[in-house]
C-alpha cells in the first residue's frame, strides 16, 4: 500500500512538474541588412573621353556638362579649361569662354592654342587692349613667332593702330616673305586707310602665293566695292565661296549687297548661314535680323522670328541700339509680340540715339498697340516695300549690279552707314572686312591626366584623343 502511494507521489509529481513547465520560446533576432553600396561616379578620365565623344555627336550641352564636371573635380587641368573655352566660344557665350581661356593661360601661360583663342575672344569683344598685352607678352620668349605676330598684326589693325599694325606685318615679312597672312592683314591695313590701289596691288600679290586662300578674294571684293564697282566685287565674293562654301566673311557680304538690293531671300539664306559658321559676331546677327525684318509686310511670322534674332544681338552686345529698336518695329508685326514690343519701345524711345522724330513715331505705334489690345484686334500689316523685291523670275543680284554699274558708274553712292535709318524700320548694314583669322597652331602638348588636343580653328571645337603611354 504504501509503496502504491509512493507511486502516485512520484507520479503526481513528475505530472506537476510536466504541467508548470512553460515551453522555451526561442528569440529572434532583428536581421540587420546591409545598405547597397552607392553607384560608382564615374572618374574624370571617362567623365572627360566621354565629353570627347558628346562632342563628336554634335552635343555640345551634354560636352560642357561632362567636361564641366572634369573641371570641377579637377580645376587644374589644362586641357579641360580649354576644351570649356573652345565650347563656349562655338556656342556665342565670349564672356564664359573668355573665363575659361583665361583659366588655361593661368595654368599654362604659353599654351599657344590658348593664346591664339583667347586673343581672338578679347577681340571679338572690341577689348583690343587685353589682346595687344596677351600677345606682346606671349612674343617676349619668341619675337618672331609667325601665328602670334599676325595676330597682333589685326589687334593693332583693329585698334587703328595703323603704325605699329604695319611695322608687325612687315617684321613677318622680314622672316617669312612668302607669308600670305602677313600679306592680307597688310592689304587691310591699306584698305582700312583708304590707300585702295595699295591695298589692291598686294592683294594681287598676295593671290599669287595662294590661288585657293578665299580670303584674298574676298579682301579684293572688299576693294572692289569701295571703287563702287559692285559687279566685280560680288564676283570675288563669289569665286571665294566657289572655294570654301563654309567661307563665313564673303557669304556675309553677299548677303550684305542683297540686303542693299533689297533681295531679301537671298540676304535671309547668306546671312542665316553666316550665323550658323560664326555665332560669335553680333555683325552676322543683326545683318540677319535685317534680312528677315525686310519680309515681315508679308510674313509677320519673320518679323517674330526677327525680333528673336535683334535679341540674339543684345545677348551678344547689350549696347546695340540698332537692335533695341529694331526688334521693337519686328515684334510689333505680330499681335503675338505685342508685349515684347511695349518693352522694346520704351527702351529704344531712351536711347540717346532716338531723335525726336523717332520718338514722336514710337509714341503712335505704342499707342495704337495699347488702343488694339484693348479691343482685342489684329495689327494691321505694314505696306509691302516699294522697291520690287528680287524674284526667281527677276533680275538676279548680279544683274542689278551690272545695270546700276552701267548706269553710275564714277557715281554710285557710298555704301550705307548702318546706324542710318531706311524706309520700314530698317537699316542696310555695309559688307564687314576679313579680318582675317589665324593660322591653326600646332598640337598642343598635354598634361599626363588628360588626353591631347589639337588647335580650335575660329567658330570650331576641339577633337580630342587619349594620349598614349
Amino acid at each position: 500500500m504504501k509503496l502504491k502511494i509512493a507511486a502516485l507521489t512520484i507520479v503526481a509529481t513528475a505530472s506537476g512538474l510536466t504541467a508548470c513547465t512553460t515551453p522555451k520560446v526561442e528569440e529572434k533576432k532583428d536581421v540587420v541588412v546591409a545598405p547597397p553600396p552607392p553607384p560608382k561616379l564615374p572618374s574624370a578620365k571617362e567623365n572627360f573621353d566621354k565629353g570627347v565623344a558628346a562632342f563628336d555627336s554634335g552635343n555640345l550641352d551634354e560636352a560642357n556638362t561632362l567636361f564641366t564636371k572634369v573641371a570641377d573635380k579637377v580645376p587644374t587641368s589644362l586641357i579641360t579649361q580649354y576644351n570649356l573655352g573652345v565650347i563656349a566660344e562655338r556656342q556665342g557665350r565670349l564672356s564664359d569662354a573668355q573665363t575659361r581661356y583665361e583659366a588655361a593661360h593661368k595654368i599654362d601661360p604659353k599654351h599657344k592654342p590658348t593664346l591664339l583663342n583667347l586673343g581672338r575672344v578679347y577681340r571679338l569683344q572690341d577689348k583690343f587692349a587685353e589682346a595687344i598685352a596677351l600677345y606682346e607678352e606671349a612674343l617676349k620668349d619668341n619675337e618672331f613667332d609667325v601665328e602670334l605676330n599676325n595676330n597682333l598684326t589685326v589687334a593693332y589693325r583693329l585698334a587703328k593702330n595703323y603704325t605699329k599694325a604695319e611695322d608687325t606685318a612687315r617684321r613677318v615679312l622680314s622672316r617669312t616673305k612668302d607669308n600670305p597672312d602677313a600679306y592680307k592683314n597688310l592689304a587691310l591695313i591699306y584698305f582700312d586707310q583708304g590707300n585702295l590701289p595699295l591695298a589692291q596691288f598686294i592683294s594681287i600679290n598676295a593671290k599669287k602665293l595662294d590661288e585657293k586662300d578665299p580670303g584674298v578674294y574676298n579682301n579684293l571684293g572688299l576693294i572692289y566695292l569701295q571703287q563702287q564697282e559692285k559687279r566685280l566685287a560680288l564676283a570675288q565674293f563669289q569665286k571665294a565661296v566657289s572655294l570654301n562654301k563654309d567661307f563665313a566673311p564673303s557669304l556675309f557680304n553677299i548677303g550684305a549687297m542683297a540686303l542693299s538690293y533689297r533681295d531679301y531671300l537671298t540676304a535671309e539664306k547668306n546671312l542665316g548661314r553666316t550665323t550658323e559658321l560664326d555665332p560669335t559676331r553680333y555683325e552676322n546677327f543683326l545683318a540677319y535680323a535685317w534680312a528677315l525684318d525686310g519680309q515681315k509686310g508679308k510674313d509677320a511670322k519673320k518679323g517674330l522670328k526677327a525680333g528673336e534674332v535683334f535679341e540674339k544681338v543684345l545677348s551678344l552686345k547689350s549696347d546695340q541700339g540698332d537692335a533695341v529698336c529694331g526688334a521693337a518695329w519686328a515684334y510689333a508685326a505680330d499681335k503675338t509680340g505685342w508685349d515684347k514690343a511695349l518693352g522694346f519701345f520704351e527702351k529704344c524711345k531712351a536711347l540717346s540715339t532716338t531723335s525726336a522724330q523717332d520718338q514722336q513715331m514710337i509714341d503712335n505705334k505704342v499707342k495704337g498697340i495699347l488702343a488694339m489690345q484693348k479691343s482685342g484686334q489684329q495689327a494691321a500689316q505694314p505696306a509691302p516695300e516699294k522697291p520690287k523685291p528680287a524674284a526667281p523670275t527677276g533680275p538676279s543680284m548680279l544683274d542689278k549690279a551690272e545695270q546700276e554699274a552701267e548706269k553710275a558708274p564714277d557715281t554710285a553712292p557710298p555704301a550705307a552707314d548702318p546706324a542710318a535709318p531706311a524706309p520700314n524700320g530698317t537699316t542696310t548694314p555695309p559688307p564687314a572686312t576679313n579680318t582675317t583669322p589665324p593660322a591653326e597652331a600646332p598640337k598642343a602638348d598635354a598634361p599626363k591626366e588628360t588626353p591631347k588636343a589639337e588647335e580650335a580653328k575660329p567658330a570650331e571645337a576641339l577633337k580630342a584623343e587619349e594620349k598614349k603611354p
